[in-house]
């Protein structure tokens, strides 16, 4: 008996995607998960551009996560021509990083995920039955939206920090504080539906990667860490490695030649420590987790460390002027924290400041291998079931991932054939 399944529109990455599996007596013969991403060419665009170009560039690269690659991008050039950013500068930065990260992970834990585990179709529904998780899900991405226009110029693709003059809005900062401290009791309490969801049982082993501080829950700086210890930001492509699959445009990334994850969960289970206490204090399941399906819980446990940290660091940012750095030959890699995971952005100069080399590393291209062996996983133990089910099944897990904001709640259309 072999049965093919299908599924097609899987846009839950940059672009399409779609997964082909084939089962043999039980046995899956093939699982390919086909991400189709569109031709868009960002590293050569940069190529010939001035530096000071670039952040405005990168940052079209996604709307969601526009302040993680305008960050990565100007903390590599600024590495490369010799620029130290100053304590305030650095602060404005993270503080990008977590209003951003504060919408992106409201938005898919209410929008995307949630309606699968209450058995609703999509958020339309959600909001007809359970009108309170949307309207908070709303206040958390307001919140995390005001932080970043505050910081950062605009809501979307905010102008970065230390190669342009922004002005604060410091009231408006000081609004979001005061907010948070009223509201942190009910996010913790939004929050912890999350808990109590039923997920599947999918306990697998494998590498979690993240950036890493002794004494600070890392977004924007710090080592590489994971199992197999920790590993300059420079040294990456030592360890990972990118490979074009023949059913994919999209390369998969591999860590060492294996498969691993980025994003919350890596951070959580490598950071568990570096944690706010209201962030622990929620965790009633500790971690270490395995699970993939527990990104869900590790994207609220970081919303409230957000929250924690933003009111421990709100009325300490200040303007920063722009800087007036001097074209020069260089080179330099640097890593943040997007909401998906760790992204990497290098960039070469020549003598007159002008790119001759970029490469941008994405947390999706490092999850999608993991991703693809955890489909694998999951089917060797649903097979048995329909194929409403399976579907379903298959859908949640990857939204677990959270691999792409431009997305629809359900996105699978399933076509199921058997042989005899």
């Amino acid at each position: 008996m072999e049965k093919e399944i299908s599924i097609d529109h899987m846009t839950k990455v940059e672009g399409h995607a779609r997964l082909h599996v084939i089962i043999e007596d039980e046995k899956i013969i093939k699982c390919e998960l086909e991400a189709i991403e569109g031709a868009r060419f960002f590293e050569g665009l940069l190529l010939g551009k001035k530096f000071d170009e670039a952040p405005e560039i990168t940052s079209r690269i996604c709307g969601i996560c526009s302040s993680a690659h305008t960050i990565a991008t100007v903390q590599a050039i600024e590495k490369a021509l010799g620029i130290r950013p100053s304590k305030h500068t650095l602060l404005l930065r993270e503080a990008l990083i977590m209003g951003e990260t504060l919408r992106s992970h409201a938005t898919h834990l209410y929008f995307m995920a949630l309606p699968d585990y209450l058995g609703l179709e999509s958020v339309l529904q959600l909001k007809e039955k359970k009108p309170k998780y949307v309207d908070f899900a709303f206040e958390l991405i307001t919140i995390g939206n005001k932080i970043v226009e505050a910081v950062g110029g605009r809501e979307i693709h905010p102008f970065p920090a230390g190669f342009e003059n922004v002005k604060i809005n410091t009231k408006r900062l000081q609004e979001v504080k005061e907010m948070l401290k009223a509201k942190r009791d009910k996010i913790k309490k939004g929050l912890k539906i999350f808990l109590k969801l039923k997920y599947p049982k999918l306990i697998r082993k494998t590498d979690y990667l993240c950036l890493k501080k002794k004494d600070d829950y890392a977004f924007i700086g710090g080592l590489l860490h994971s199992k197999s210890g920790t590993i300059k930001t420079t040294d990456y492509k030592k360890h990972i490695t990118e490979e074009l699959r023949e059913y994919s445009t999209s390369k998969f990334a591999l860590k060492d030649g294996q498969s691993f994850m980025v994003g919350a969960m890596a951070r959580i289970n490598n950071n568990y420590e570096q944690l706010s206490k209201h962030a622990k204090e929620f965790l009633t399941i500790k971690p270490p987790f395995d699970n993939p399906f527990y990104n869900n819980v590790a994207q609220a446990a970081e919303i409230l460390h957000i929250v924690d940290r933003l009111i421990e660091m709100l009325n300490k940012i200040r303007p920063v002027k722009k800087k007036k750095p001097i074209p020069k030959t260089g080179h330099a890699v640097a890593a943040v924290e997007a909401p998906r995971g760790t992204l990497f952005h290098e960039y070469k100069l020549d003598r007159d400041g002008i790119i001759t080399y970029a490469n941008i590393i994405t947390p999706t291209v490092q999850n999608l291998a993991r991703m693809e062996g955890d489909i694998q996983l999951l089917l060797q133990k649903i097979m048995h079931k329909n194929k409403d089910e399976i579907k379903l099944e298959i859908e949640k897990l990857i939204r677990a991932y959270d691999p792409c904001f431009s997305c629809s709640t359900h996105f699978l259309e399933l076509d199921w054939k058997e042989y005899s």
